[in-house]
């Protein structure tokens, strides 16, 4: 049972802090992140998918390559994607805003590949942009087992983001640019 954010004990909340702040490696921290992350969203998969598009993709996409995977024998570290302008991409690429969606049929439609998540019974989806001044360089994803998120568990998830955020690099060269809607966006240095 995911525990509620708001009544976690704070030796809790301090201890997933100070493990961050004494971790030795992205992946010891990010693997004490995944642990929270169990606690507050319960049977979920979580990811982060760092942004690789440089100038030399083409507009209008982005290209993302998994940073961390909470079920790397399924989903290994280093698989790549491509998206393109959808809702999804803008909300996080364009807009640097929170994406959630309950409900499978909310969820299919944002993800080419959800045929391949529907055995493993996800129906919603929150994805944090980790964020450098307004370019986003890296999502954080939390893919749930039940149709809706309780407030508390969303906010948790965007809290881990926050606390994750420092162990994830953005890749060099970062630049994506949706010419549609005249947005250009080069990696702040």
């Amino acid at each position: 049972m995911p525990i509620a954010t708001a009544s976690m004990p704070t030796a809790l909340t301090n201890e997933l802090l100070d493990a961050l702040a004494e971790a030795r490696s992205a992946d010891a921290a990010l693997r004490q992140v995944d642990h929270m992350r169990s606690l507050i969203a319960g049977e979920s998969i979580f990811s982060i998918q760092q942004n690789v598009t440089t100038a030399h993709d083409p507009a209008g996409e982005i290209r993302l390559r998994r940073f961390y995977s909470s079920q790397a024998e399924r989903h290994p570290v280093g698989g790549t994607k491509r998206k393109t302008l959808t809702p999804w991409t803008q909300c996080l690429f364009v807009q640097g805003r929170v994406f959630v969606a309950e409900g499978a049929e909310a969820v299919a439609p944002h993800f080419d590949d959800f045929e391949q998540m529907r055995p493993y019974g996800l129906q919603s989806v929150i994805n944090v942009p980790l964020l450098r001044g307004t370019v986003c360089y890296a999502t954080f994803n939390v893919f749930g087992t039940r149709p809706e998120w309780q407030p508390h568990e969303v906010l948790g998830i965007r809290l881990l983001a926050l606390a994750a955020a420092r162990w994830v690099p953005a890749a060099p060269g970062l630049a994506y640019r949706f010419t549609d809607m005249s947005f250009t966006s080069p990696m702040e240095s």
